[in-house]
C-alpha cells in the first residue's frame, strides 16, 4: 500500500493502477495470497449457489479472482472508499467482462438491515481478507453482527488474515506487525481468535476450522447455527 507517512494503511491509492490508465489498483500480495485463499474456500463453496458478500475488498483482484473461481455463487463486493469501488468495478469489467457495481458498505455501520443487502435473500457466505487487524475494532464487530442477520442457516463467516491467540502470536514477525499496528492506530492490531469467538457466539457464529495459511496468515471459518 502507499506510503501515507505511517507504516501501514487500510486503503489503496492511485499510483498503482496498470498500464492501461484505467482504475485498476494493485496489491502487492495477490499473487501469493489468492492461490491458497481459493484452495481452502473451494473446501466450503464448491458447487455452492446463493450470494457471497465480501467486505472489504480493496483493489478488488480477490473479488474477481474469486468470481471466477466459483461461477455457480454470485460474488458481491463491497467497500467503503471510493477509489476502492472504482478498481473492484474496474477489474471486474476487465477479468469478468461483467458490469456487476460493487456496494459501498462501511461494516461498522449496521449494514444488515441495507435493502440491496436484504435483497440477496440469506446469504451463503461472508468473506473478510486482510480486514480486521487494519480496520477499528467496530468493523469486526460490526461484521459479525451483521452476519448473525444476514447469514443463511449453515452459512459461513471467513476471515483471512494474521491473528493472535491471546498473548501469543504465530510467530515473531507477527508480533512485530501488531507492535507496527497499533503505533500507527490504536485501534488495529492483530484480533484474538478466543475475542472473536466470544464475540460471534451470541449472534450464532461457532468457530468451526482454523486453516493456516502462508506468511503465517490463517483462514478463520465460523459457522452460522442452525
Amino acid at each position: 500500500m502507499t506510503n501515507t507517512g505511517k507504516r501501514h494503511t487500510a486503503r489503496y491509492f492511485p499510483g498503482q493502477h496498470d498500464l492501461a490508465g484505467d482504475a485498476r489498483l494493485y496489491s502487492d500480495v495477490f499473487q501469493r495470497n489468492a492461490p491458497p485463499i481459493i484452495a481452502t474456500l473451494s473446501q466450503y463453496l464448491h458447487g455452492q449457489s446463493g450470494t457471497v458478500l465480501e467486505i472489504g475488498a480493496g483493489t478488488g483482484q480477490h473479488a474477481a479472482a474469486f468470481a471466477l473461481a466459483f461461477p455457480s455463487l454470485t460474488w458481491l463486493a463491497s467497500d467503503p472508499f471510493p477509489e476502492h469501488l472504482a478498481s473492484i468495478h474496474a477489474w471486474r469489467r476487465q477479468l469478468l467482462r461483467d458490469d456487476r457495481v460493487p456496494l459501498e458498505l462501511d461494516a461498522a455501520r449496521d449494514w444488515g438491515t441495507d435493502p440491496e443487502i436484504r435483497s440477496q435473500g440469506p446469504l451463503t457466505a461472508i468473506y473478510a481478507g486482510n480486514v480486521t487487524h487494519i480496520a477499528p475494532w467496530a468493523v469486526t464487530e460490526g461484521l459479525l453482527v451483521g452476519a448473525g442477520r444476514c447469514l443463511a442457516p449453515g452459512g459461513k463467516v471467513f476471515l483471512y488474515g494474521p491473528f493472535r491467540r491471546g498473548t501469543e502470536f504465530f510467530g515473531e514477525g507477527n508480533r512485530s506487525f501488531d507492535t507496527d499496528l497499533r503505533a500507527d492506530n490504536p485501534d488495529w492490531g492483530l484480533r484474538d481468535i478466543d475475542h472473536l469467538e466470544a464475540v460471534a457466539r451470541p449472534h450464532g457464529l461457532a468457530l468451526e476450522d482454523r486453516h493456516d495459511m502462508p506468511a503465517n496468515n490463517h483462514i478463520l471459518v465460523f459457522g452460522r447455527v442452525q
